[in-house]
């Protein structure tokens, strides 16, 4: 009689972790074997382009769990092992040595590959980084020392986090959004506007509504960035030591889709993290499920736990439909922004004020719907919104607008 096959899991981030955690929680005592890219056992990635960049944490202080927390638990660990293929017929997977593992279940926490630069402009030069890994983070560190000449292409939160640090170091940093705005495809002209002004007010120089022509450079190693900016007939060249893409990222679905998985925008998957294979689930940056009725991916740390939690309950028996309340965050200078919920489609936006220094909200609504909130350094106003997102209750805009209202009392209303 042959033992059943284990539980196979491929990607080793915060969304397989969490898987793992949550299932030897139930009690489920299955073998589980996890097979990942990178050389590290699970960890947490969001310090990478904060704390850790500054050399404020080291890789241990990262880590979800100890690695030797892994085989007492029954967890088998295959770092430094790329899968190659899915064989949904004969229920394997198959690496690029070329050996196999038979899997009972599977679990797609592939997460996502950071977009980068075409070699036509420059992006396969020496000193042009992403920042998505450890790796990245190890390569980009010793880099960010005073004096240096850092270019940005990109004004997303990665971005900006890698500005502030740089900043923070006495670095000289441009950041290059080719958008009329930073942060134009994920918040309201009244965030874009804070954090414009508090990176500015660090010494970061923002281009917006600037394209980038190509990155020269000398010995293979880039030297200069050539931008056209909008309403400026002449090009402008730039000194660069070093240049960071934070252009967003696409989900790592290629296994999925060369299997026959359904993919749209990511691994599709049902309100129980299926894919269209039912012995086959997916969680995290690389998942697609239907949320308020729309197809949605969410990258953020808090749908890769949650969502990996949901796959576990799955697994185990407890199934559940999985309807997050999305939040997201991010550390900027002495700024902490916490945003409840998701904007899309919102059809006004305004501010309230908060009570520390720097503190502001940006609440989206949609008709007379709250969609979410963005809470710069208001963290009672996140949890506010937070709460009020969990309970379906829309409070009047004059009621949210009046800095004069009791917070707490929205909650009521």
């Amino acid at each position: 009689m042959t033992s059943r096959a284990p539980l196979v899991v491929i990607g080793g981030g915060q969304a397989a972790a969490s898987m793992i955690l949550k299932l030897r929680s139930f009690g489920d005592e299955r073998s589980i074997v996890l097979f990942s890219d990178e050389q590290h056992a699970p960890y947490q990635r969001p310090n990478l382009s904060k704390k850790y960049l500054r050399g404020e944490l080291e890789l241990s202080d990262l880590m979800v769990r100890p690695s030797e927390w892994y085989p007492a638990h029954a967890v088998e660990l295959k770092l430094g092992q790329r899968v190659k293929a899915i064989e949904r017929a004969e229920k394997r997977i198959r690496l690029a040595d070329g050996s196999t593992q038979d899997y009972s279940d599977l679990v797609l926490a592939t997460g996502g590959e950071p977009r980068r630069l075409p070699a036509a402009i420059g992006g396969e030069l020496s000193g042009v980084y992403t920042l998505r890994d450890v790796a990245d983070a190890d390569k980009l560190a010793p880099l960010f020392t005073a004096g240096r000449r850092l270019t940005i292409i990109g004004g997303g939160y990665i971005g900006l986090e890698a500005a502030a640090v740089g900043a923070q170091l006495g670095i000289e940093v441009t950041l290059v959004e080719m958008a009329e705005r930073i942060l134009q495809r994920v918040a309201a002209p009244e965030t874009s506007d804070y954090f414009r002004a508090l990176h500015q007010g660090h010494g970061v120089r923002i281009l917006e509504s600037t394209q980038l022509i190509c990155m020269t450079g000398d010995a293979g190693r880039v030297s200069q960035v050539e931008l056209s900016q909008a309403g400026h007939p002449e090009t402008e060249t730039l000194a660069a030591d070093f240049v960071i893409v934070g252009a967003g990222i696409n989900p790592r679905s290629e296994l999925a889709e060369a299997a026959g998985l359904e993919v749209n925008g990511g691994i599709v998957v049902d309100a129980a993290c299926r894919s269209s294979d039912p012995s086959i689930l997916a969680a995290g940056d690389c998942a697609s499920f239907i949320w308020n009725g729309q197809r949605t991916r969410l990258e953020s740390v808090q749908n890769a736990t949650d969502q990996g939690e949901a796959v576990a309950s799955t697994l185990a028996g407890h199934e559940t439909d999985y309807q997050p309340v999305p939040w997201f965050w991010s550390d900027q200078y002495d700024v902490k922004l916490q945003i409840a919920g998701l904007n899309r489609g919102y059809s006004d936006s305004f501010t309230r004020p908060g009570t520390r220094d720097q503190a502001i909200s940006v609440w989206y609504y949609k008709d007379d719907r709250l969609l979410a909130v963005d809470a710069m350094n208001d963290a009672r106003s996140f949890m506010t919104a937070k709460r009020l997102l969990q309970k379906g209750i829309s409070p009047t805009r004059d009621l949210v607008a009046d800095p004069q209202s009791d917070l707490k009392a929205l909650l009521q209303a």
